[in-house]
């Protein structure tokens, strides 16, 4: 176990790394104070060693791994590798690939997706949960931090070994294969302020409460970014709602929000959100996207239902995670519209499950029980 502090011992042990065709990867990094993910550690193991290196010591220049990180010959295993990848991305521009990541392979393969459960399952060894939630930023790393972050590649070696046979032998590497394109892709990650209005649950019901809402949610994005302080450091999301809402088009009007702060009204932040308002009021209606009608059948909620008992038993059926294969939104969409753009709809989900949803949708198939069991009965 080795701990990498500067450049050059950085650069040869990536080296070394790119000789290998696979390795693991992973991250250690802290988010709770900042809008950017705080790179303090990174752990990468090959056959033959496992690194710890140290990405907040003085001078080192990251560039070795993140030209590692893109290197098709070497391809990168990670564990629920989206945070990961998002590092990397924002801090070089780099997209880490070919990669593999085993939380997607383990849910494909019915596993579940708690890598401490994957772990034991695979390698018989328990996780030492310890400093999972550590402060990685503090220096010096004590042995017993070296030790568990070693210890996750190390495991992670064996993991991926294991799901990577299981995946040829029922034929479904190619299902991982789909979804390692989305993670890879700077679609992904390229999050612009003017889309952060989709991330919020908020419903809103008419026109102009959307534009207010986009414009609000935007100024927030760019304000968090630049501050590089977390969302709800600038304004929480149940604010950002009740101004959409209410639109408040003067200070007097945005200080009767119960949402606020008290004073928010007379912070530098008020003419802002009163201008975002102003903004989003101004904007022409045929300019904002649809919003989501009501559902029109009044059977809706009923073949939701239907939906999620065939998604359970196409589930256990094919030992493949439930939550992998669609989601209640998706199933909400599905039930609503027969083209939906949801991911149920497309690739391999549609082929396990998205065809029998339409079908049952429509009366093609049917549900039944048998022995006990769930059954579906075509009727075409």
């Amino acid at each position: 176990m080795d701990l990498i502090t500067t450049t050059s011992e950085l650069a040869e042990v990536c080296a070394r790394l790119a000789k290998h065709p696979v390795i693991t990867v992973d991250t250690e990094f802290l988010r709770e104070t900042t809008y950017y993910p705080l790179l303090c550690v990174v752990q990468m193991a090959s056959a033959e060693e496992a690194v710890v290196i140290d990405t907040l010591a003085q001078g080192i220049d990251l560039k070795p791994f993140f030209d590692l990180m893109g290197d098709e010959k070497v391809l990168k295993v990670f564990h629920a590798a989206r945070q990961d990848i998002e590092i990397v991305w924002h801090q070089s521009g780099t997209i880490p690939h070919p990669i593999f990541d085993t939380q997607v392979a383990a849910m494909v393969l019915g596993y579940g997706d708690s890598y401490d459960q994957l772990v034991e399952r695979i390698t018989g060894h328990r996780p030492d949960k310890t400093h999972r939630f550590t402060d990685w930023s503090r220096r010096p790393l004590s042995d017993e931090q070296m030790h568990y972050a070693v210890s996750d590649v190390t495991h992670l070696r064996d993991v991926f070994a294991a799901l990577d046979a299981d995946l040829k032998k029922r034929g479904r590497s190619e299902w991982v294969s789909e979804e390692m394109e989305v993670l890879t892709s700077p679609k992904t990650y390229d999050f612009h302020p003017e889309r952060a209005w989709e991330r919020l649950k908020t419903r809103v019901r008419k026109p102009k409460e959307l534009a207010v809402l986009m414009e609000v949610a935007a100024w927030r994005e760019q304000e968090a970014q630049s501050r590089d302080v977390p969302r709800s450091r600038v304004l929480k999301d149940d604010a950002v709602g009740d101004i959409a809402t209410h639109a408040p088009t003067s200070l007097e009007r945005l200080a009767n929000l119960r949402s606020l702060p008290k004073g928010f009204d007379r912070s530098k932040w008020g003419a802002d959100i009163v201008a975002a308002v102003q903004r989003g009021l101004a904007r022409d209606p045929a300019s904002l996207p649809k919003l989501e009608k009501p559902r029109g059948n009044s059977n809706g909620g009923a073949i939701v239902e239907l939906l999620k008992v065939l998604l359970r038993m196409t589930s256990e059926r094919h030992a493949v995670a439930s939550k992998i294969i669609a989601t209640v939104d998706d199933l909400e969409q599905i039930a609503a519209d027969d083209n939906a753009d949801v991911g149920a709809l497309h690739g391999w989900r549609r082929e396990l499950f998205g065809e029998a949803a339409l079908g049952l949708k429509h009366g093609r198939l049917a549900l039944a029980i048998e022995k006990g069991r769930v059954v579906r009965v075509d009727r075409s």
